[in-house]
């Protein structure tokens, strides 16, 4: 049998020093981000070109759910999570997994426990801590998700919208969000460090696209709670 990537990770996430790798709530790493464009829409319409319109449309859906959940600050727990992934999927019979799940072809087993969700449910919380800053907290998130694996499909499109729920609560938008979707490994302590500095690298460039353009006294595009009213691009994540 092939080892348990879940136990690896949960390994590895106490073994990651997530301050030091991605900030503190009180620097500037932490100010609030305007973005120019979306970068979640632009990512669904790049890398769902070929996935068709009906996913595509579902997991625009799922990303105003996650908005409005943001706007009504509600923290992410499984229960919350399971309600996007049933529309990302749309199938309301969508559940938490209650067997051994698997992928990266099978190389990859996520062990299952009767505790699992309550488990889950206690990282996902971590999310919502003053501290460490919202890259690493983002992170750890995405990576949660990732390695939870408690859907039996679209896990990776809802670690996406984890990720991005923790930086938006926290008034962080990135207008670009391709570069988070390597392929990342449970046992990889290096990797889930590299994932905070990542995204607190793109947090910094979206700020500074946002300011060049103010400073070209042109306002940056909506963003956020309803931006998705205007329609969907024919495209969607697969994950």
């Amino acid at each position: 049998m092939t080892t348990d990537a879940l136990a690896a990770w949960r390994t590895v996430r106490r073994q990651v020093d997530w301050a030091a790798v991605g900030g503190t709530a009180d620097a500037a790493d932490a100010a609030p981000v305007r973005p120019v464009t979306d970068g979640l829409t632009d990512w669904i319409a790049a890398e769902g070109a070929v996935r068709g319109a009906g996913r595509a449309r579902r997991m625009l859906a799922a990303g105003e759910l996650m908005r409005a959940d943001v706007a009504g600050g509600r923290p992410l727990t499984p229960e919350l999570l399971l309600g996007w992934q049933r529309v990302v999927l749309g199938d309301e019979a969508v559940d938490f997994r209650r067997t051994d799940a698997f992928a990266k072809g099978g190389r990859e087993r996520y062990g299952y426990a009767p505790s699992l969700r309550e488990d889950f449910a206690g990282c996902l919380r971590e999310s919502a801590d003053p501290a460490p800053g919202p890259a690493a907290r983002a992170a750890r998130a995405y990576l949660d998700v990732a390695f939870f694996h408690p859907f039996p499909d679209g896990n990776g499109r809802c670690a996406m919208l984890a990720l991005c729920h923790v930086l938006e609560s926290a008034g962080i938008g990135l207008d670009l969000v391709g570069p988070l979707t390597v392929t990342r490994y449970a046992d990889d302590p290096a990797g889930a460090a590299d994932l905070a500095v990542l995204v607190g690298v793109l947090a910094r460039a979206a700020r500074r696209r946002a300011a060049r353009r103010a400073g070209r006294r042109r306002a940056p595009v909506a963003w956020g709670h309803g931006i998705f009213a205007g329609g969907c691009p024919p495209a969607v994540v697969d994950g």
